[in-house]
């Protein structure tokens, strides 16, 4: 599969089959992201890879996600990136280190949900959770910023093409 043919195919999905993710493809994934390009080459992106009932319950527990369908997918990318790993940051031209981070594993993710899409996999970013408490339950160190999880699994839906803007509509003229 072609990177236009999986960015046009990937939707967001939320009902997932109950089949497990195998570690290969997990590891292909992550793969992905290790590849992406970062500010000063600084690969600021952690990942805690939650595919487990026990930590799943863990999280539930704590109620760390409103949505009750992210207990529900076979595995759960939980998406960190830490600011301090930034060696030079230019006064005046750059953002601070958080928000540096923040773009560099958004960038990285991306990677992963178009290498998902190409494996037959689906994903969802979901940005709702309790962003400070997940981290001491899954020795994410305090640094660490956790904007986002990945759900990652086989669809158990088929959803719905969902509208987009017209180019026109994006592109800010000169």
């Amino acid at each position: 599969m072609d990177v236009s043919k999986a960015i046009r195919r990937r939707k967001s999905v939320r009902k997932y089959k109950a089949d497990s993710v195998s570690k290969k493809h997990v590891d292909e994934i992550i793969e992905a992201a290790r590849l992406a390009p970062s500010g000063n080459n600084a690969q600021p992106w952690r990942f805690v890879v939650v595919s487990d009932d026990k930590t799943k319950t863990l999280l539930k527990e704590n109620n760390i996600f409103p949505q009750d369908f992210v207990y529900t997918s076979p595995t759960i990318l939980v998406c960190c990136s830490d600011p301090k790993a930034y060696s030079k940051n230019l006064a005046g031209l750059d953002d601070d280190n958080k928000v540096r981070a923040v773009r560099d594993v958004s960038i990285a993710s991306a990677f992963m949900v178009l290498r998902a899409e190409e494996l037959g996999l689906s994903t969802c970013y979901v940005g709702w959770l309790k962003k400070e408490e997940i981290k001491p339950l899954l020795n994410i160190p305090k640094e660490c910023v956790v904007p986002y999880i990945l759900t990652l699994g086989y669809s158990d839906e088929n959803p719905h093409e969902t509208s987009r803007k017209d180019v026109s509509e994006i592109l800010i003229k000169k």
